[in-house]
């Protein structure tokens, strides 16, 4: 009782998928997605074993239909199911069976498919289609107006409870757990789109802000970023701050990073401005220059 996207960015090869639903936590069991492999919308008297082992298929070399379709053979109940597959080569699979609730459609167009069960009208499912194709901008925002054209149109006939989007990179890569691009769920809440948004928002933030710290080398004891690599740092890490907003820990590390490098007086300023909003940083910058990173301690930097 659900409706969700599946899409592949034809120009980044990014997969994602996006569900909303009067469901407590829909992103336990509705929406899937692998890096280099494909994207999973379950739903429907679920079954979340169309995700995992939608994927594996998919990940051994079948296409999204000959993936969906083997499953669908194997499930005595598939006429109470709603599922969408996507691969990484953009191909689509979906599935409507005769005993999903009405308000029920599904929609495909290339790169995408859209589909809803229970919806509180038949607009629900073009709405979604149309914001999606009408949207410029990145796989993110056109899979969030989607939503948004969903929820506008009606939605789910119970209301709204939760919500979840993920997005995955289109290769592997080297490091399999470091390819999700956006993964944030809203378990329960009045308005889970709305909230969603937000929450998408600050993991992208907070991927700049990661980029930007965790760095391999950057905390190092041997030497202090300078010149264009303490830059860089601290270019990110200003961009990550407008985005966050009041959480003050990009401007933190970026005092961290300066008294590093060896800008002592600059760097304390910004450490301070975050301790006096947060008194419980003090702690933390002694524990930083208990390992190594801060080579002064809070009582050489603030004060006694």
């Amino acid at each position: 009782m659900t409706y969700s996207i599946v899409a592949r960015d034809a120009i980044t090869g990014e997969l994602g998928v996006a569900s909303q639903s009067h469901y407590f936590a829909l992103g336990r069991v509705v929406t899937f997605a692998r890096a280099g492999v494909g994207a999973v919308a379950t739903q429907s008297f679920v079954d979340p074993a169309y995700g995992p082992n939608g994927l594996d298929l998919m990940a051994s070399g079948a296409s999204a239909e000959s993936a969906l379709t083997s499953l669908l053979a194997k499930d005595a109940e598939r006429e109470l199911r709603q599922v969408a597959f996507l691969d990484a080569a953009g191909g689509t699979a979906m599935f409507t069976g005769d005993r999903c609730v009405p308000y029920r459609a599904q929609l495909e167009i290339n790169n995408v498919v859209v589909l809803g069960n229970m919806l509180a009208s038949d607009d629900v499912v073009p709405a979604m289609l149309a914001a999606y194709e009408n949207t410029a901008g990145s796989l993110v925002e056109r899979m969030l107006a989607a939503m948004d054209a969903g929820e506008a149109a009606g939605g789910d006939a119970r209301g709204r409870m939760s919500a979840a989007l993920l997005v995955v990179s289109a290769d592997t890569g080297p490091a399999p757990w470091s390819n999700r691009v956006i993964d944030v769920r809203v378990d329960e809440h009045p308005a889970p789109l709305v909230e969603l948004r937000r929450l998408a928002k600050l993991c992208q933030a907070h991927a700049i802000f990661g980029a930007s710290v965790f760095t391999p080398g950057l905390l190092s004891r041997e030497a202090a970023a300078t010149g264009p690599q303490l830059a860089e740092a601290l270019r990110t890490l200003t961009d990550a701050q407008a985005l966050i907003g009041a959480d003050l820990e990009p401007t933190f590390w970026k005092g961290v990073l300066l008294i590093r490098a060896g800008e002592i007086c600059s760097g304390k300023k910004l450490v301070a401005a975050t301790v006096a909003a947060r008194p419980q940083y003090r702690a933390f910058v002694e524990g930083l220059h208990a390992v190594g990173i801060l080579q002064l301690s809070s009582n050489e930097l603030l004060g006694a």
